[in-house]
């Protein structure tokens, strides 16, 4: 099932980048959805906007396989480590008032960490995962949910065992959730609040966001009939999904306990933008979105982070933002800083394919901004019915228009965007493939054949011969290979689905 949320009309002077993302909300959400049901995802949501307008906003499949309950907008996912970019967010307030330094050290704001391993850790070194902290403790089986994440007092006592610290400080890279759960704590005692209390003044009340939440539970927690369930890892094809508990996440909250929706969740990242200065001024948001650390593992670049913030490339876009993952769900947002682009998609089920999603999200995008290889058909020329689906034996084809572009796309794909083609139009259901060296059928025809006696400008397709190789709409399809099923089932019949040539 899916269920979308309208964006506003366009203004006039919309920027070219709003105009382009808006046009793509159907082939995106639809792609989404296929993707979802391929990788046997129970639910999916999907927000892009730029800047403060709402673009695309999609909720696919179901919030809790086991009740058949739809998945909405609305619903409310955990998003993990978004937590990191909260807290991170909020020291930089704290800093930019003068009541917090980046070169204070744990024990300035916690006395009671004195002579551990800890002690001489600065918050920076917290934020850029600097700080060599062990990551989860020396028992983290809270994250198979099998006891309760640990209290302040079960945080305080491992994180003054000699083994606290794995490394010196600034010697690797290592990302540690109690490193982010000692930030938490450093900002309750620099303010004189509650973690989630602080959250809320410093970000969520600034942004008036009410349905982001810092943790489950509390007087500050949703209600839990808000909450999409999440789903258990997927061993293998045979194995099935389960609901799994939904826990409060004590002390660490301000590494992983976050909930909201992807509405919510791209309205908050995109005041991680360039210009918009309700949180932070420019000069912060460069220094949060600067290069600490690059990842690197016997030569190989294994990513980049920044103070608090994820950093990425996808094709010629160098993004920020963060990723998530908790038993049951796994979420992922991209901001561009300098075009406001914001991408958030949100997965219920422990390896879920969010960052997949929001890659090819963002690679559908700049291909439609791409400038046509060849002068661009007009759009009153495209065939009737785009996007245009269809299957055959080696998996879907859509024709769709991009932009100025008018592509062909193999959407089975992890990238929707590889082996696109461009097209032109030779007649109303004559197109050509855009010449080029290649594999496919480059420079040849793409015919679509009407339903017989359909106008037209109805859009009936009866089928589309792509370089020769002829596919169906997808349920028509779906209904010859099942009796090419039952041909080959029958008594005496071939195996094969088509006779042998001799």
């Amino acid at each position: 099932m899916v269920t979308t949320t309208a964006a506003a009309d366009p203004a006039a002077d919309s920027p070219p980048l709003a105009e382009t993302i808006r046009g793509l909300g159907p082939l995106v959400l639809d792609w989404v959805d296929l993707r979802r049901r391929m990788l046997r995802t129970p639910g999916v949501q999907v927000a892009v906007r730029v800047g403060d307008e709402l673009l695309i906003s999609g909720a696919l499949g179901t919030a809790d396989a086991e009740a058949s309950l739809p998945l909405t907008t609305a619903h409310l996912f955990r998003i993990a480590s978004h937590s990191k970019t909260f807290a991170a967010t909020t020291v930089m307030r704290l800093v930019a008032r003068g009541e917090l330094r980046l070169d204070d050290t744990v024990e300035q704001h916690l006395p009671e960490l004195a002579g551990t391993p800890l002690a001489d850790r600065t918050v920076r070194e917290l934020l850029g995962h600097q700080g060599g902290v062990i990551r989860d403790g020396d028992d983290c089986d809270y994250w198979q949910l099998m006891r309760p994440f640990p209290d302040a007092a079960a945080l305080g006592a491992e994180l003054h065992q000699d083994d606290a610290a794995s490394f010196d400080r600034n010697l690797h890279f290592k990302y540690s959730n109690y490193g982010y759960s000692l930030v938490g704590a450093v900002i309750e005692r620099v303010t004189g609040r509650p973690f989630a209390d602080a959250v809320r003044a410093e970000i969520l009340d600034v942004l008036d966001l009410p349905r982001v939440h810092p943790d489950l539970g509390g007087a500050d927690g949703p209600d839990p009939g808000e909450l999409a369930a999440g789903h258990s890892l997927l061993l293998d094809g045979d194995d099935h999904h389960f609901v799994l508990d939904n826990p409060a996440t004590g002390a660490m909250a301000a590494a992983t306990g976050f909930v909201a929706c992807a509405e919510d969740l791209s309205a908050y990242a995109a005041a991680h933008v360039m210009g918009d200065e309700r949180l932070l001024d420019d000069s912060d948001k460069r220094l949060m979105q600067r290069t600490e650390s690059i990842v690197t593992v016997e030569g190989t670049e294994q990513g980049r982070y920044g103070l608090g913030l994820e950093l990425h490339t996808v094709g010629e876009r160098k993004l920020v933002g963060h990723s998530g993952g908790f038993p049951g769900f796994v979420t992922r947002t991209f901001v561009d800083p300098q075009d406001g682009l914001v991408v958030s998609v949100l997965t219920n089920a422990s390896r879920g394919p969010a960052h997949e999603l929001a890659v090819g999200i963002v690679k559908l995008i700049d291909l439609a901004r791409r400038t046509p290889i060849n002068d661009p058909s007009d759009p009153a020329d495209d065939p009737a019915g785009l996007p245009l689906w269809t299957a055959a034996g080696f998996g879907r084809t859509v024709v769709a228009r991009l932009g100025r572009r008018l592509m062909l796309l193999h959407p089975d794909q992890e990238d929707p965007t590889a082996d696109a083609i461009e097209l032109t139009v030779e007649a109303p259901d004559r197109l050509r493939m855009a010449e080029r060296p290649g594999f496919g059928s480059a420079g040849e025809p793409v015919l679509i054949a009407r339903s017989e006696g359909a106008d037209p400008a109805a859009g009936a397709v009866d089928h589309v011969r792509v370089g020769g190789m002829t596919t169906w709409p997808e349920a028509a399809f779906r209904a010859r290979r099942r009796e090419q099923m039952g041909r080959s089932a029958r008594p005496g019949a071939s195996d094969r689905l088509t006779e042998p040539g001799p």
